[in-house]
């Protein structure tokens, strides 16, 4: 039985002054065990939030696939670490679509994470344009193919699937199309890595989840959990959707 995991994509927001969010989330965390829950913050909020998130792991939205390097004003996953992350969010479709990150870049970014313990949540997702040309489920599975990193385990990757349309817009799939997703993306990962290992990878659904839809989105087939965007920045917001997996 795969656990829920929520989390939180801070994206470009948070100062110390949030850090009393991430400790009202971090108590809501506590008060449901049989939940995953955890927060990517900026990087400059990680060290301060691991002080004040007591077991609620902790984690950054992004990392280099080298280890150091000449790469001005990017992070690497051991950095991370000595911050005291313990989870990455890599591949997210505003750094592939902002960034131009390929697959292959996913990938390696995955397998540093993983080379330095974290965790990894890797994030795949269509456009609007693709899934009105009815190629959605092709453009996700491609994704998958190129991104999933070498010795892809559910000990520590889950995927993420972001429609691209549905970030930030207030707009989400039907809960037939987010099955029919997860399914299909269920259906790839066995293609890529066998029944009983498939099985025990987490996929997770983003794009507009709030405490409304939370509860249906997450009771789906194939759905273990919520990647959360502008919803997670405040503890009135997040921690319902904490409560409607803890509900199922």
């Amino acid at each position: 039985m795969r656990r829920k995991l929520v989390a939180g994509n801070w994206k470009m927001n948070g100062l110390k002054a949030s850090l009393p969010q991430v400790e009202a989330i971090a108590a809501a965390a506590a008060a449901h065990p049989g939940v995953d829950v955890a927060l990517g913050l900026p990087a400059t909020l990680i060290a301060p939030a691991v002080a004040v998130a007591g077991a609620m792991p902790v984690g950054g939205q992004d990392c280099h696939a080298n280890d150091s390097g000449a790469h001005t004003g990017n992070i690497a996953a051991p950095m991370l670490v000595e911050a005291g992350a313990k989870l990455v969010i890599v591949g997210h479709s505003e750094r592939r679509a902002d960034q131009g990150e390929t697959d292959a870049d996913v990938k390696g970014k995955a397998e540093a994470g993983h080379r330095h313990g974290l965790d990894v949540i890797l994030c795949v997702g269509e456009t609007l344009d693709e899934r009105d040309a009815g190629q959605a489920e092709a453009v996700v599975t491609a994704q998958i193919a190129g991104s999933l990193p070498d010795g892809a385990d559910g000990a520590w990757l889950s995927i993420a699937y972001e429609p691209v349309w549905a970030i930030g817009t207030g707009r989400t799939p039907t809960e037939a199309d987010v099955a029919a997703m997860h399914g299909a993306i269920r259906a790839k990962l066995t293609d890529l890595l066998g029944t009983d290992a498939a099985s025990k990878l987490r996929i997770l659904y983003g794009g507009s989840v709030n405490g409304a839809n939370a509860a249906s989105l997450l009771a789906c087939a194939d759905v273990d959990g919520a990647l959360v965007g502008g919803a997670s920045l405040t503890a009135d917001k997040f921690v319902p959707i904490i409560e409607a997996a803890a509900s199922l």
